[in-house]
């Protein structure tokens, strides 16, 4: 029996394996394909809500694949370290402190699964579900609407929680990512998407040379932990001032404390929103990769950015080129509300309340430079 999530080659503008895995586990997920008229394609999976693949030109219209991740799910359900490539994280991306908050007078206590804190939603978070998934019906439309209940209790998180994300693929090589959430008690909600990028093509080096701008002028420093300190502090005169643009490694070795605290860049940045309102798309982040001249802009309603630049990449875990992921090998660009902010009342809140809809927005748009 195989674990494998082969794809079936379909004209259609969605393709799906009609036969999944066959495993008792796993027999429900499956692996979609959304391919624009150029020829540029996404591939998801149900389980953990994965990008797997995201295929897009570079200047001379050579294809190729610039997201890291596998071609198999034992490789997903297995991995060393649990890098969470491409999967949707939750119920609450990103650390909480000790693995507790307090809401309305009650305690909760969470998994302390990244040293002494609380990471990704805990053991089995939103990236270890198997969600259920349907096509997202309109003319010209190629789009999937995955959805989940987390239950009262799961992870130690109060209520239940009705989540939803739609991915949407057009025909300029937008990745469209919508988030959804209702529940029935007070709980905290921040879900993200953790896809590795490397512009070059995953497995193809380091992303160290990649210019990066991120539209920011403070960040939330952290503690050793890698939890922030409740300080927003200016990018001003730091190696966190990427709002010229520069290029990743420029300053990533600089004997700085933040980046001896994350192993590099680790760190939420702190949106320019301006006057913005919560549902409007602004830009947060623009990587050029010089040689290819491949291009990433992410846009979003979110307040904060987290950039990881693959600190803990170390060469063990191989892709679908067959090459390995070497150190600083792709980069995260997270969208989300700020880190440990069921802790720090002066973040703002991630607090969803019953008869209230969470609703986020983020698109990952590609281009050429």
């Amino acid at each position: 029996m195989t674990a494998s999530l082969a794809l079936l080659l379909a004209l259609a503008p969605i393709g799906a394996d009609p036969a999944g895995v066959t495993t008792d586990d796993f027999d429900s997920v499956r692996l979609y394909t959304l391919t624009n008229p150029s020829g540029a394609s996404v591939k998801i999976t149900n389980y953990g809500a994965i990008v797997t693949s995201i295929v897009v030109p570079d200047r001379d219209g050579n294809l190729a694949d610039v997201a890291l991740g596998y071609d198999e799910l034992k490789s997903y359900t297995n991995a060393v370290d649990k890098p969470y490539f491409g999967a949707v994280v939750g119920r609450y991306g990103n650390r909480i402190a000790g693995g507790t908050f307090e809401l309305d007078g009650e305690t909760y206590e969470l998994a302390t699964n990244n040293g002494p804190n609380h990471l990704h939603g805990g053991v089995i978070g939103f990236d270890k579900v198997i969600w259920d998934v349907a096509p997202v019906e309109g003319k010209g439309k190629r789009a999937l609407r995955l959805t989940y209940r987390a239950k009262d209790g799961e992870e130690g998180y109060p209520g239940n929680l009705d989540v939803s994300v739609t991915y949407e693929w057009t025909d300029d090589n937008r990745l469209i990512v919508a988030y959804q959430a209702k529940t029935d008690a007070p709980t905290p909600v921040n879900v993200t998407q953790h896809t590795y990028f490397n512009l070059k093509g995953e497995g193809d080096g380091t992303i160290l040379d990649h210019q990066l701008t991120i539209d920011a002028d403070r960040f939330t420093p952290v503690d050793e932990t890698l939890i922030p300190t409740g300080e927003l502090a200016p990018v001003t005169d730091t190696p966190f001032d990427f709002r010229d643009g520069k290029a990743i490694g420029q300053d990533i070795d600089t004997d700085d404390e933040q980046l001896r605290f994350g192993g590099g860049y680790d760190h939420n940045f702190v949106l320019n929103r301006g006057d913005a309102v919560p549902s409007e798309l602004r830009r947060a982040a623009r990587v050029v990769e010089p040689t290819a001249g491949r291009t990433l802009e992410v846009y979003t309603t979110e307040p904060g950015l987290q950039f990881y630049c693959g600190n803990f990449l170390d060469g063990r875990l191989t892709g679908k080129s067959g090459r390995p992921y070497i150190f600083r090998g792709g980069f995260c660009l997270e969208t989300q509300h700020f880190p440990d902010s069921p802790n720090q009342p002066a973040f703002p809140s991630t607090i969803l309340r019953p008869g209230d809809t969470l609703t986020s927005r983020t698109e990952f748009r590609f281009g050429v430079d």
